[in-house]
């Protein structure tokens, strides 16, 4: 009964519903900020690459490339490699690009999610900074309950998408390629991540300020390696994108064929879920960082989709594309390996996704413990912070060992519940969001 109520539910919550709320919210803030996403980022690429080695002022736990780091951590996941070859492999070529439409648009919601977040922010009792939707609904807009609701779905959700799906995908990948067992994955997981996460969030930015920029460069290099190769059909390729896009893709192989409404549900959703822009799950960790205004924190959330969407997602996209692997019928992680296998000689193809997919995987992990004991933290206090860690460490064993596929659909329904709350949060404190904007802007700032 539950398994049937939560897949009733999620239907809507991943389905036609969330995606016009998340893209309505897209557009809306689009207009508002005079679309801040293509006007500063510029701005944001300079204040990201040309500052990685300067002191930030300000109150705050780690540095602005720390938080940042830590959010792609988050978000550079599963998502990137199994989420996008879903995507085209039921919606066609043209889901690649409603993904980018997807990425367009949120690159402006998480600018505008973290401005907010880093307004309202606060300190707990152990002076960790801590941000987020629930601290805007109670600081800022007079509803605690609805604060405690987002702290929930967060706290909650967190164990499904952010740790056993994780481990699962990891110990799935080695026993599949090198006969690893499970179990033996799950306790070596176990030990790694407590080094990491049970440092708190100052750890957590330290490995991710280096783990994140070495995943990018291994899993863009061999996928422009692929791309490169294959750079005389790129024209045709995206002919294809933009052809699926506006008038559907007719079956082919063991592709069954595509509509535009496909295509478009597909891309969209699956971009949404890999980026996470309107979910609210970044703005916990960018409200960490160590800043002298909000906007310049939220510059670095438009280089966090930028990186995650438009370079890596279309990267796997275009390998599918490129390989012509889209229409052998088959989608997932299976799908991306595929793609990686055909494109590169020897065992150098299933060597990247499978790396891949234990980094990325991996890197999600950390980061969104970080998210889940901030809601522990809003319900409970900063007592719960440790309880919560060593909880985190236990549920990844059991993602190794079970699938425990119930588990997961629940968390899935409720990561996307997480939206809800946070978009109400955004669109209440637009009137906010525009005042920090020019006040940031009325005059030269280094």
């Amino acid at each position: 009964m539950i398994a049937d109520f939560n897949s009733w539910l999620n239907g809507y919550v991943w389905g036609w519903p969330m995606i016009i709320l998340l893209i309505g919210t897209g557009i809306l803030l689009t207009l508002v900020t005079g679309v801040a996403q293509v006007r500063y980022l510029g701005r944001a690429l300079s204040e990201v690459l040309g500052k990685l080695t300067q002191k930030s002022k300000g109150d705050g736990s780690v540095s602005p490339f720390q938080a940042v780091s830590t959010a792609l951590a988050s978000t550079v996941g599963v998502g990137n490699i199994a989420g996008v070859a879903t995507a085209i492999g039921i919606g066609g070529p043209g889901a690649l690009f409603w993904l980018w439409v997807s990425g367009a648009l949120g690159m402006c919601t998480k600018y505008a999610e973290i401005a907010i977040a880093l307004h309202y922010r606060e300190k707990d009792s152990t002076g960790t900074m801590r941000g987020g939707a629930m601290y805007i609904l109670k600081n800022g807009l007079g509803m605690p309950w609805l604060g405690t609701v987002f702290a929930l779905l967060t706290a909650v959700a967190a164990f499904g998408i952010g740790n056993m799906v994780q481990a699962n995908s990891v110990a799935g990948a080695l026993d599949a390629s090198f006969g690893i067992s499970p179990s033996l994955t799950g306790i070596v997981m176990v030990v790694i991540t407590a080094a990491v996460i049970l440092g708190g969030i100052k750890r957590i930015g330290q490995v991710t300020e280096y783990l994140v920029p070495f995943m990018a460069i291994l899993y863009l290099g061999g996928g422009l390696t692929i791309v490169g190769m294959h750079a005389g059909d790129i024209p045709r390729v995206l002919g294809q994108v933009f052809d699926g896009a506006f008038t559907g893709t007719a079956a082919t192989g063991g592709f069954a064929g595509s509509t535009i409404m496909m295509a478009m549900r597909y891309g969209i959703a699956r971009g949404l879920f890999s980026n996470e822009a309107g979910l609210g799950s970044a703005p916990m960790v960018h409200a960490a960082a160590t800043t002298d205004h909000p906007i310049r924190q939220a510059m670095y959330g438009i280089f966090e989709v930028f990186v995650d969407t438009i370079l890596i997602c279309t990267t796997t996209g275009l390998v599918i594309l490129l390989t012509d692997t889209w229409s052998l019928g088959i989608n997932g992680a299976a799908l991306s390996a595929k793609a990686f296998e055909v494109g590169l000689p020897g065992t150098w193809g299933s060597l990247v996704v499978t790396s891949g997919v234990m980094l990325f995987s991996f890197s999600t992990l950390v980061g969104w413990s970080y998210y889940g004991e901030t809601g522990a933290v809003y319900l409970f206090g900063a007592k719960a912070a440790m309880p919560y860690r060593l909880l985190w460490l236990v549920f990844i064993y059991l993602g190794a060992v079970g699938s425990l596929h119930l588990v997961w659909d629940v968390a899935d329904t409720l990561n996307g519940l997480m939206a809800i709350p946070n978009l109400i949060a955004v669109l209440l404190s637009i009137p906010l969001l525009l005042r920090l904007q020019k006040e940031f802007f009325a005059k030269p700032r280094t």
